[in-house]
C-alpha cells in the first residue's frame, strides 16, 4: 500500500451558496496547502473545474473574481444587509437598518427580514434572470433562435444556464483539463443519465474535460435548466440528483494513494432547533436532501484498509514459512501473490484524515442558494475562509 497522501477537496453543489466553497479554496491556497484532486458537482463541479484549470498562477484570485461578477448589484436598502447580519462589516445607514438598529429585533424578527431579502433576490432573478448565470427562455433576444419559442407547452427547460460556463470561460484554460495537460489539480465532476440514472463520472486524467460537461453537471432541473447531450445519445442533469458529495467517485479513481480529505458542506447535516413554520421545514427537508452522506464510504475505506494490512501480514508470515518444494504447491503460492497485490491496488487507498467545513445557517431561508447580491456573495466567501481558518488552526493546536 503506497504512503503518498493526497490532498482531496470535495465541492458540493449549492447554487449561490458555492461561494461559500470559493472561501474555503482561498484559505487553503494561503496556507499554501496544494490540492492534488478536486471533485465537485453542480456549481462545486464549476468552481473545481475554474481552480483545475485556471489560467492564472493563483486560481484562488480568479475564483474569487468569477464570483464577484457573478454578484447582482445590491439595491435599495439591503445592501451591505447579510454582511452586517454575520457580523462582517459596520452597516451602511439607510432609514430601514435604522429602525432595525432602535428597536433591537429579536433573532426571529432578523430571521424573516433575511428570508425577505432572499426572496426578493429570487423573485428578481426568477423573472429577469441575471445575464451572467441564466437567462429566461421567454426572453426576446430568443424570439428567433428558438424554435419552441412561441409554443412554451412544449417547453422542458425555462431559463438558459449557458451564461454560467460563458463566464467562466475568461477564467478556464481548458488545455489544461486533460491527460497531460498540466492541470493545477486533477479534476473529478460528476452528472447523471437522464434516461438510465447512472452516474457520469468525468475525469481531466481519463478524457478532455470542456464546457459542455460544465454544463451537464449544473444542469439541475429544479432550477429549471436545460439537459445537455455530452455525446450522442447521452443527456446529463446535474450530478447532484445522485450525490451531492462526490468522495466515492474520487475513491474509486485514485484506490491507490491515502487521502486527507477537506469536505465543503455548504448543506449542514446538523441543527439546533425544529423548524418554526413551512418554509423552514422544506429548507431543513433540502438540506438533508443534499447533506453529505459519505460517512458510509469512509468508514469501508477504514475497514478495507484494515483487512488489506491483515492480509498482508498473513501473506509475510506465509512467505517466510514456505518450505514446499512442489511446483504446484508454488505455483498456487504464486496466484496467491498476485491476487493479493491486485486487491491492494485497487482498494489500498486509506483515508487519514477528513475536515468538514461546514457552512452556518444563522438565518435559514428557502431562497438562499438562489441570493446572488453581491454582498452576500461577499459575505459567504469571507465565511468559508474563516471556517477554513478556525479549523486548520484548531487542528494545529492538538
Amino acid at each position: 500500500m503506497s504512503e503518498t497522501i493526497e490532498n482531496v477537496l470535495i465541492l458540493q453543489g449549492g447554487g449561490s451558496l458555492g461561494a461559500f466553497g470559493c472561501g474555503v479554496f482561498k484559505a487553503l491556497a494561503n496556507k499554501n496547502i496544494k490540492i492534488d484532486i478536486i471533485a465537485g458537482t453542480s456549481i462545486g463541479g464549476l468552481n473545481a473545474a475554474i481552480i483545475a484549470g485556471s489560467k492564472e498562477d493563483h486560481p484562488e484570485k480568479a475564483l474569487e473574481q468569477y464570483w464577484l461578477e457573478l454578484a447582482e448589484g445590491s439595491t435599495n436598502w439591503d445592501s451591505h444587509f447579510t454582511e452586517w447580519l454575520t457580523g462582517l462589516s459596520t452597516p451602511k445607514m439607510t432609514p430601514e437598518l435604522s429602525w432595525l438598529i432602535k428597536n433591537k429585533p429579536d433573532h426571529s424578527t432578523m430571521s424573516h427580514f433575511s428570508q425577505f431579502k432572499s426572496m426578493t433576490s429570487f423573485y428578481n432573478s426568477a423573472f429577469y434572470g441575471n445575464k451572467n448565470i441564466f437567462v429566461p427562455r421567454w426572453n426576446p433576444k430568443f424570439a428567433f433562435t428558438d424554435r419552441q419559442y412561441f409554443t412554451p407547452n412544449e417547453w422542458t427547460y425555462l431559463y438558459d444556464h449557458s451564461p454560467l460556463v460563458e463566464t467562466a470561460k475568461k477564467y478556464i484554460d481548458y488545455n489544461k483539463l486533460q491527460p497531460n495537460g498540466k492541470f493545477n489539480s486533477r479534476l473529478i465532476i460528476t452528472a447523471v443519465n437522464v434516461l438510465t440514472a447512472e452516474p457520469l463520472i468525468f475525469d481531466s486524467a481519463k478524457q478532455q474535460i470542456s464546457s459542455k460537461h460544465i454544463l451537464a453537471t449544473t444542469g439541475y432541473p429544479s432550477y429549471y435548466f436545460g439537459w445537455v447531450e455530452i455525446e450522442k445519445g447521452v443527456f446529463a442533469w446535474d450530478g447532484s440528483l445522485l450525490s451531492n458529495t462526490p468522495l466515492r467517485e474520487v475513491i474509486e479513481a485514485s484506490p491507490v494513494n491515502n487521502k486527507q480529505i477537506f469536505l465543503v458542506e455548504n448543506y449542514p447535516k446538523k441543527t439546533d432547533t425544529l423548524p418554526d413554520n413551512l418554509l423552514e421545514v422544506q429548507h431543513r427537508a433540502r438540506d438533508i436532501m443534499f447533506s453529505d452522506k459519505t460517512l458510509h464510504n469512509i468508514k469501508m475505506s477504514k475497514i478495507i484498509t484494515y483487512y488489506l494490512r491483515l492480509m498482508d501480514d498473513l501473506y509475510v508470515m506465509l512467505e517466510n514459512n514456505f518450505n514446499s518444494e512442489k511446483k504446484e504447491d508454488k505455483d498456487k503460492f504464486e496466484q496467491l501473490r498476485l491476487k493479493y497485490k491486485k486487491v491492494a491496488e485497487e482498494h489500498g487507498a486509506e483515508i487519514k484524515r477528513v475536515y468538514y467545513l461546514t457552512r452556518d445557517e444563522p438565518f435559514p431561508s428557502i431562497y438562499e442558494n438562489a441570493e446572488f447580491s453581491i454582498d452576500t456573495v461577499k459575505a459567504s466567501i469571507r465565511d468559508g475562509e474563516v471556517k477554513t481558518n478556525q479549523k486548520l488552526n484548531d487542528t494545529a493546536m492538538r
